[in-house]
């Protein structure tokens, strides 16, 4: 790290708010030296000045801009428009896209403070983060995802033309119900690609119709079908993708429903990983804008005034409310994140007897390289089971709270000791689980030879039942499979219980 330059010695790259485009390349081309000099790999760099609107609009497409048109989006575009414009909120700084280039979106309106920290942020931290972290690399396509973007966006739209915009949004609807639950989550995904999907479009589709044709052609003699019903269940092992075994032997979709379906499923597909490393995510981007501008103002080349400004920004993303404000709604993930990092890099370059006696591995080691190994190698779950150190745990103010159905009292099960300090790391590793978060479901059984009815099974978690909105999920599956859907879930001895129906 460099000395502190003293003020008058100072050559700051701006002084005041204003920016200019020429402006933003010199941010851009220092920023991009320091991020060097600490050894960022980062995809190629493309920075979009957008307008607010713009900014609400892809806001409320999930940030993929170039994506298909859908009611739901434009509802949430008025809905944040609203309350923008009443002063309710404000936008976030930037969009960025996981794609090669990484293209950032910077709101025109922000001053050129802003705008150095949202290229710091994203260009910098989240693209490093996009290239580096395994599940990204393994599970994402960034060279092809906006090409795929665009197909589905024009597929959407030609559907829409043939078919009716009221046919094609039921569809869509039913699958983005579904969406959460459209994840292959042990087999790498094939690349994604306009040309590559163009040309197999109408292969896939007279071929996933001819299979489903043949599923549904082997209907037995009549006498035959209890007993081919007990050694034919199908499908044989059960299934957790909903959308994909839809996709692939729902009886009544049409070729270009399947197709619609297989493309939010590949849009699931995408987000999964963000899914996942929402923590390390914005932590990691979070750690390098302040040590990026950090460097750079101890360089000399920012002002005062311009790191007073970041500064207040910077403390408003990391704010954690204490659990008994009335601003408390969870944890920050940027708050937790970035003090996970932060501490990271404590524990290397001055680590205590504590440290020490945690990490040996790490104490003392090169930050640098370790936190790269903890950024490529690491989801939320498992690097804060890794990572969360115990002194992080006592300036968070950490504790477990176990809240039993069988109990009519709450309990503080963990404090801070060293067997609390274990068990309140697994416990918040294990709230960033997806498989503890969301809903276990899977395809159990279709009457292949009977009504054509789908059964589902849910896997309760915790004695934790099924929420509210059951009924309306399975009203969407149902349209989708086009019979009667059925759905059981499991309890902690195994037993069965029917626990809603749809009809068709």
């Amino acid at each position: 790290m460099t000395e502190a330059i003293k003020a008058d010695t100072r050559q700051p790259i701006s002084e005041g708010s204003e920016w200019t485009f020429e402006l933003l390349e010199t941010y851009d081309r220092e920023i991009a030296r320091v991020a060097q000099h600490y050894g960022l790999d980062t995809y190629p760099n493309q920075i979009e000045v957008i307008t607010s609107e713009q900014m609400i609009d892809a806001y409320s497409s999930v940030g993929m801009p170039v994506g298909y048109s859908h009611w739901s989006f434009g509802k949430q575009f008025m809905s944040t428009q609203k309350h923008y414009k009443r002063g309710q909120m404000g936008l976030a700084y930037e969009i960025v896209i996981n794609s090669s280039p990484c293209i950032a979106y910077l709101m025109e309106e922000n001053t050129m403070t802003m705008q150095a920290l949202v290229i710091a942020h994203a260009s910098y931290g989240h693209n490093s983060f996009f290239k580096g972290n395994y599940l990204f690399r393994t599970w994402t396509d960034a060279e092809g995802i906006l090409d795929y973007l665009v197909f589905a966006r024009n597929y959407v739209a030609e559907c829409e033309e043939r078919y009716g915009e009221e046919a094609v949004e039921n569809i869509l609807d039913s699958c983005h119900a579904l969406m959460n639950h459209g994840v292959d989550r042990y087999k790498r995904p094939a690349k994604l690609s306009m040309a590559k999907e163009k040309a197999l479009q109408r292969e896939r589709a007279d071929y996933l119709q001819s299979q489903v044709n043949d599923l549904w052609r082997t209907l037995p003699p009549k006498e035959a079908t209890a007993k081919k019903r007990k050694e034919n269940r199908f499908p044989p092992d059960p299934q957790e993708n909903l959308l994909y075994f839809i996709e692939k032997n729902a009886p009544r979709l049409e070729p270009w429903q399947r197709e619609i379906v297989r493309i939010v499923r590949k849009i699931a597909q995408y987000f999964y990983p963000q899914r996942q490393t929402q923590v390390m995510n914005e932590g990691w981007a979070t750690f390098w804008h302040y040590t990026l501008l950090n460097h750079l103002y101890e360089e000399g080349k920012l002002t005062d005034g311009f790191m007073m400004e970041f500064l207040q920004s910077h403390t408003n993303v990391v704010f954690q409310p204490p659990y008994f404000s009335r601003m408390y709604s969870g944890i920050n993930p940027y708050a937790l994140g970035f003090n996970m990092f932060r501490d990271i890099r404590r524990i290397c370059e001055e680590p205590t007897d504590e440290d020490r006696r945690w990490f040996p591995e790490i104490a003392g080691s090169n930050w640098l390289e370790t936190l790269d190994f903890a950024m490529r190698n690491f989801k939320d779950e498992s690097f804060i089971a890794q990572y969360l150190s115990p002194r992080l745990i006592r300036e968070l103010k950490l504790f477990t709270v176990v809240d039993d159905d069988h109990d009519d009292k709450l309990e503080i099960s963990a404090i801070h000791d060293d067997a609390g300090y274990r068990q309140i790391r697994q416990m918040l590793a294990d709230q960033y689980n997806l498989g503890n978060r969301e809903p276990n479901i899977q395809v159990w059984n279709v009457d292949v030879y009977g009504d054509r009815s789908l059964t589902l099974r849910h896997d309760m978690h915790n004695r934790r039942p099924l929420g509210e909105s059951t009924p309306e999920m399975l009203r969407h599956i149902a349209r989708l499979w086009g019979y009667d859907v059925r759905i059981e879930s499991i309890d902690e001895h195994g037993h069965a219980e029917l626990m809603g129906e749809c009809k068709v």
